[in-house]
């Protein structure tokens, strides 16, 4: 069944994939963990962040987050 979307705004993609509409499975081909603060990595066409206190936690306990392994 078709899908019916909004207004989209896409302002950068790189290697990427952008799908609209049916698709039977979209698996990654390489993932990435990034750590960041509180409004260090918002988009959009206006933006206005109000932070006081920031502190990130970068223990991670999963040894394997998103496999991509396997995925084709």
């Amino acid at each position: 069944m078709p899908a019916i979307t909004g207004p989209v705004q896409i302002t950068t993609v790189s290697g990427g994939i952008v799908q609209f509409g049916d698709a039977l499975y979209i698996s990654p081909k390489s993932n990435s963990k990034s750590v960041t603060g509180a409004g260090a990595v918002n988009t959009g066409g206006i933006i206005i962040t109000n932070n006081g206190l920031s502190a990130s936690n970068v223990l991670d306990t999963n040894l394997i987050d998103q496999p991509t392994l396997g995925n084709n």
